[in-house]
């Protein structure tokens, strides 16, 4: 285990010093772990886990994949999304641009109704990216 906490260390540039500080978790406490003196408490393991947003299981293992945090959109992000797809919606179903079709037939209602519902969705993974790729630093927490 404590291996896989000094790669994570390493990866984000980090002290056990800093994370002890962040969690709670006594440096005597790592040192003990690093020692093989005592295995880490399920708690701590969660804390540590949680950390550096990977599952405990890889914490133990170094076989789980890392847990992606999901993004989460501001209020204003929020707004900008829903005064985009009343445009788009507008203009998809009053035919603003030429009606909507698919192989040279006319979409039903309701299948435009799940692209906007699938447009919606992309927009809302998008937005995080689009922010961090396009204004790195303005958008850092």
């Amino acid at each position: 285990m404590y291996e896989i906490f000094e790669q994570l260390l390493q990866k984000y540039g980090l002290s056990a010093y800093k994370v002890s500080k962040e969690t709670g978790i006594t440096q005597s406490t790592l040192s003990d772990w690093k020692r093989g003196r005592s295995t880490p408490k399920t708690e701590n393991m969660k804390k540590i886990a949680d950390y550096f947003g990977v599952t405990v299981d890889y914490l133990m293992t170094g076989k789980d994949n890392l847990k992606e945090k999901a993004p989460e959109l501001t209020a204003k992000d929020e707004r900008d999304i829903a005064k985009d797809m009343e445009s788009i919606r507008t203009k998809l179903l009053n035919g603003a641009d030429g009606p909507l079709s698919y192989d040279g037939e006319p979409i039903p209602k309701e299948d435009a109704e799940l692209l906007l519902g699938q447009i919606e969705l992309m927009m809302r993974r998008l937005k995080p990216i689009n922010k961090e790729k396009y204004n790195p630093n303005k958008n850092k927490k």
